[in-house]
């Protein structure tokens, strides 16, 4: 094993947050470490609808706050929120100065359209549906176009390196064969969310929540692990990952079926623009009840699909199915993950010197339901504040303790993780469902003993099961009301020796 020593941060993750993090931490020598090409295997490429921000005459911060607040059933931190909506437009603008090509209405202003639970039409949107990989690939340019950017596209993350004070000094990568201990005054997380812990997912099937797993095991607190939110209109054509059809669709008025041609949600031509989690039990509980979902395009947006809608068309195309003529089956899947590491809105944790932003982090904007099209104005503008922040970071002296990376989960036990997270965490849970669960990562756990992904995924079970509530998107079939009080879930490893498997929640 070797050591080197980076003077200034290193950010783990090569999304949107973390490449926005990076840009802003300038001066300071930056090191970007990712598993794959930059552009690869990262949500924020996958994004269709586009940046959430109050952009047009008629809206306003406190709006979009509002709107946020509302979705996120309790659970949404005003001040953070705030912070969130207050960054929007100066968010979009830094993105389109460093290239991202916004659509434009015919005065030069940003074209903007409606999204489920949005008061107002305010997604900044590229091509229809091609934001997160426009957006992100205007970053990428500037990224390796910077002279205080290095980036390591081979290196995954094995652990978190502290010191006796229980401050983050560093972290330990797996480069190929080899592993290095980077050593630096920052780490940031931008890993990404879970979604690949379910075998019904839109995400990258490497998101495992391993970021999350790991800073929980460095001691973090964990903030809201069991609200993972389920995307309604996941193609069902029998892919892994699931193409994903944009929510942008609906906002145009196309209109959710069943196999009858019934609506799912009403008549009503709004209702299925309401939250998500709402729109996702429908679904759910047409396809279990035999109906089948379908979302049905042919009049809202028929011949325009190619140059409106180019990248869903095209997903559509490839599996034989043509939207201007079909309807297009639909599941809800895992989307996006609301809990994560718990951080402030410049992503400072509960440990010092560990910073996390983007979809690991927790930071109290989406609570427990988040508004679409959020997450990339999270991503870029708490990326902003985080870079800024970490470049800041000096120091730490300590004493460095042993460090030591979890086993290797195999594809056969991944698999079958994915599979019972699905049918026991997924759209409606129960406590035998969630029990069932449990015993299937204790029995993971005690065969591949540390195995980041099964840490993530005990940490969304435990969790699920203790909420014995329904509230945004955790859906208890045994507990379908509301309680009164909205609580927050913390889960902090207090004691260095507690096994991984013992998890303590605080509500």
């Amino acid at each position: 094993m070797s050591r080197i020593h980076h003077d200034g941060p290193v950010i783990v993750g090569g999304g949107l947050a973390g490449l926005s993090a990076a840009l802003e931490a300038a001066p300071r020598k930056v090191l970007v470490i990712t598993p794959a090409p930059l552009l690869e295997a990262c949500s924020s490429a996958w994004a269709q609808g586009g940046v959430a921000a109050a952009l047009s005459a008629d809206d306003a911060p406190a709006l979009h706050a509002a709107d946020t607040t509302a979705a996120g059933a309790g659970l949404v931190e005003a001040e953070a929120t705030r912070t969130l909506t207050g960054d929007g437009r100066a968010t979009v603008e830094w993105l389109a100065r460093l290239g991202a090509p916004f659509d434009r209405d015919a005065g030069g202003g940003f074209e903007v359209s409606l999204e489920a639970a949005h008061s107002r039409a305010r997604v900044a949107r590229v091509g229809g549906d091609g934001a997160g990989r426009a957006i992100l690939s205007a970053l990428v340019t500037a990224v390796r176009a910077a002279d205080h950017i290095e980036v390591w596209e081979d290196g995954h993350l094995q652990a978190l390196i502290q010191d006796a004070t229980g401050r983050v000094r560093g972290v330990l990568i797996a480069r190929g064969d080899r592993s290095v201990e980077v050593l630096a005054p920052a780490v940031v997380l931008a890993t990404g969310g879970s979604g690949g812990l379910f075998a019904a997912t839109t995400t990258p099937a490497a998101l495992l929540g391993e970021g999350m797993a790991l800073a929980w095991r460095a001691g973090a607190e964990i903030l809201d692990p069991e609200f993972v939110q389920f995307h309604p209109t996941a193609m069902d054509v029998g892919l892994d990952p699931m193409p994903l059809a944009t929510e942008a669709l609906r906002g145009e008025g196309a209109r959710l079926i069943d196999g009858e041609g019934r609506f799912l949600l009403g008549d009503d031509p709004a209702a299925d623009l309401q939250s998500r989690d709402i729109v996702a039990r429908a679904v759910h509980a047409a396809r279990v009840a035999g109906r089948g979902a379908f979302l049905d395009c042919r009049t809202a947006v028929g011949s325009k699909f190619p140059h409106e809608f180019p990248a869903v068309f095209a997903a559509c195309m490839r599996s034989g199915l043509d939207p201007r003529e079909t309807p297009i089956p639909v599941a809800a899947a895992a989307h996006y993950h609301m809990g994560g590491i718990a951080a402030g809105s410049d992503g400072r944790t509960s440990l010092p010197g560990l910073y996390a932003v983007g979809e690991c982090a927790a930071t109290g904007v989406h609570g427990a339901n988040r508004l679409a099209s959020n997450s990339l104005l999270e991503a870029a503008a708490f990326g902003r504040r985080t870079g800024q922040a970490a470049a800041s970071e000096f120091g730490g002296q300590g004493a460095l303790l042993p460090v030591r990376a979890g086993a290797d989960l195999p594809e056969s036990a991944l698999a079958e993780l994915r599979r019972g997270m699905s049918d026991w965490a997924g759209v409606v849970r129960d406590t035998a469902g969630l029990t069932a669960l449990i015993a299937l990562i204790d029995r993971l756990d005690a065969k591949w003993p540390g195995a980041a992904p099964v840490t993530a995924a005990r940490l969304i079970a435990e969790a699920a099961l203790a909420r014995r509530e329904s509230r945004g998107g955790h859906w208890r079939s045994d507990y379908p009301q509301t309680e009164t009080r909205a609580r927050h879930t913390r889960v902090q490893r207090e004691q260095a020796a507690m096994a991984p498997h013992q998890i303590e929640l605080v509500q």
